[in-house]
């Protein structure tokens, strides 16, 4: 998507009698705010109120109230929010709602479905009950404050009860991609120093059981560290044994005592560590503390999601992704209830989401633009069979859209009634920079305007903002959020320079952002990816947007590849629509189409025609790998890719 033109018509428009539903409507409504432009510019500029009213308005617990909401005093870097405050997310998620009075206790925190077809559900006092025993048998074996747990596990309702136990005794987890290979869960592992690692035999992938033991032992072979190995029965499988150090849930956890009295933490007390991909050298942990973990994703899923009692959530990730503690936290803060599903999307046929929403009667769903893409390309008729009525919200992350899939998304799998909560933050923020709310109308793509108490902006190369110059530049916050990394785990030096360098006491994200005339803000792609032919850039998802434009494209992947005149050049691959052949006239005119529509020097080099793209688990392409596959360098670490075969039919691609 290169200019703003071809999403300048407003497409959703809700409904006054929905607005007026709405939990942002009713908070309005409390803080006498008139209109939306006026909630964006009160929670984002005056941040005391706005985040020391929202623990009480949310109903959050703390055992002890904070002595001011946040304290600055070491500069924007090193926020300490909420300082004072004694609290537990364990407690706010399960405990509160398991309590007899408490009218959640026999509520659904989770409806399960295997691959297999299995569905099994788990109430609060379920929940409750496990993650005591979890929280007892982490005790048992030395672990308590401040020590790190690893979740490498497969999707099965049990990584709920891990997590929370972790958080109960006050310890740190560490979830690690179930896709991930030996290198990249031996990295975590070691940096971490994780004492006990959770595991399984393994789980289902397109009916196929695919063993996670093996290379768990493997890693910690490889980094050292894991005293403690507890395995889930998910497969039957038969698995490497040390007896030494490997113990079966049966035995380890579900013969705990059930009761386990949740500790209370400093609210800057870190419970969760959070690592970003590494595209080069060494992946980044981020550290999470108890009141961020706790308040950002539940202001996201009551305000942006809005959830109401009834509702099913379902969005598609692991629980090594950060949108997969996110979904738990922020929808088990309310005593919501929340759809996981453990494998392929189109298996064994290509409307199992479809299947998954209708049988579930799923509220929201949440899945990433690629993942949208590959299912479209099946056609409609996957959709006809299934009642999708029960859907009140869509939403998406991680990477931009092109109009043609946000259309569909929103008409085909929405009814054309459903507005598409385009969310953009990351695993940095442990939730959104960019936020839609429900009460907004929506232009296709746009990812609406700032979440609430984010205080961000629009900055040239020189850091003065050109948010209302409607130009595009970088994303930026101009102040902290209770869920900001304070810092990284291997220290301050490597995170004032990946995030605060740039510009002076402002947060660098790394995206291309604009905002158009009307006020609805957009995304470009990585400001870091961004291609530079002979000193001009262009973003690799501007590119993929003009040849998707192409009604014989499906999907696409660009990346910038080094070229002896022009420093870099374009080389584009593409997935074509189903009954389109490859040849050289559709490669000419898809060249074409990208100069018409970017400029001359942005046309593509070569245009290579694949059946798939490398991907991670939750759908998102990884244009690094297919850059090292075209040049033949190093990439780093490319363990994640869930279809590694991609690779290689990237590397002969003609």
């Amino acid at each position: 998507m290169d200019t703003l033109d071809e999403v300048d018509e407003i497409v959703h428009r809700p409904a006054e009698e929905f607005v007026e539903s709405t939990n942002v409507w009713q908070f309005m409504q409390a803080y006498d705010i008139a209109d939306y432009d006026e909630l964006v510019d009160r929670t984002t500029s005056d941040l005391d109120w706005f985040w020391g009213e929202l623990p009480g308005y949310l109903g959050l617990e703390f055992y002890e109230g904070f002595d001011e909401v946040r304290d600055e005093s070491e500069g924007p870097q090193f926020t300490e929010w909420y300082p004072g405050a004694k609290l537990n997310v364990a407690h706010n998620t399960v405990d509160r709602h398991a309590r007899v009075d408490s009218g959640t206790r026999n509520h659904v925190a989770c409806i399960w479905e295997g691959e297999d077809g299995e569905v099994r559900q788990q109430t609060y006092h379920d929940l409750h009950r496990q993650a005591n025993q979890v929280a007892n048998a982490l005790v048992e074996r030395g672990v308590g404050e401040g020590d790190t747990v690893g979740l490498y596990m497969p999707m099965v309702p049990e990584v709920q009860s891990i997590l929370y136990g972790v958080f109960k005794v006050g310890a740190i987890a560490v979830p690690i991609f179930s896709g991930f290979g030996v290198d990249a869960t031996a990295t975590r592992i070691e940096d971490a120093e994780c004492s006990v690692l959770f595991t399984g035999d393994g789980f289902y992938r397109r009916g196929d059981p695919i063993t996670l033991k093996e290379t768990a032992d493997e890693a910690i072979e490889q980094a050292g560290h894991v005293e403690h190995t507890i395995v889930y029965d998910r497969l039957g499988a038969d698995i490497p044994w040390d007896e030494s150090r490997d113990e079966w849930w049966s035995d380890a956890v579900a013969t705990q005592d059930d009761d386990f009295e949740t500790r209370a933490m400093d609210a800057s007390d870190p419970c969760m560590l959070l690592y970003s991909s590494g595209t080069t050298g060494k992946p980044k942990g981020i550290v999470h503390t108890h009141a961020g973990t706790l308040v950002q994703p539940a202001k996201e899923i009551h305000f942006g999601f809005d959830q109401q009692p009834g509702d099913r959530f379902f969005w598609v990730s692991d629980i090594g992704w950060m949108m997969g503690p996110w979904t738990l936290v922020g929808n088990h803060a309310f005593g919501g209830t929340i759809v996981m599903y453990e494998g392929a999307p189109d298996h064994p046929e290509p409307d199992r989401f479809w299947e998954v929403i209708d049988r579930h009667g799923v509220t929201q769903f949440g899945i990433s633009p690629t993942a949208i893409r590959a299912l479209r390309k099946y056609g409609d008729e996957w959709l006809e069979d299934h009642d999708l009525s029960s859907l009140r919200l869509l939403g998406s992350t991680g990477e931009p859209w092109d109009p043609e899939s946000w259309a569909w998304f929103y008409e085909k799998v929405g009814g054309g009634d459903t507005p598409i909560i385009n969310i953009s933050g990351g695993t940095e923020v442990f939730g959104c920079f960019l936020m839609p709310m429900p009460i907004q109308s929506l232009k296709p793509c746009t990812l609406g305007g700032p979440g609430l108490g984010m205080d961000i902006d629009v900055v040239d190369e020189d850091g003065n903002s050109i948010r209302d110059a409607h130009e595009r530049g970088y994303l930026v916050a101009r102040s902290s959020n209770p869920a900001m990394t304070k810092s990284l785990w291997s220290g301050d030096e490597r995170y004032l320079e990946e995030y605060w360098s740039r510009f002076e006491d402002v947060w660098n994200h790394g995206d291309w952002a604009q905002v158009d005339e009307d006020g609805f803000w957009f995304l470009h792609g990585r400001a870091d990816d961004a291609i530079n032919v002979a000193g001009r850039k262009v973003g690799p998802a501007e590119v993929e947007g003009a040849l998707i434009d192409h009604d014989a494209v499906n999907q696409a992947a660009a990346v910038g590849v080094p070229d002896d005149t022009t420093g870099e050049a374009v080389v584009a691959y593409v997935i074509l629509e189903d009954g389109v052949e490859p040849s050289d006239d559709l490669r000419a005119a898809l060249r074409e189409q990208v100069g018409a529509e970017l400029g001359k020097p942005f046309r593509p080099r070569e245009v290579l025609f694949v059946e798939e793209f490398p991907k991670t688990q939750s759908g998102k392409i990884i244009r690094r790998a297919i850059e090292g596959a075209y040049t033949g360098e190093d990439v780093g670490d490319l363990s994640s890719i869930e279809n590694p075969d991609a690779v290689e039919a990237i590397e002969n691609a003609r």
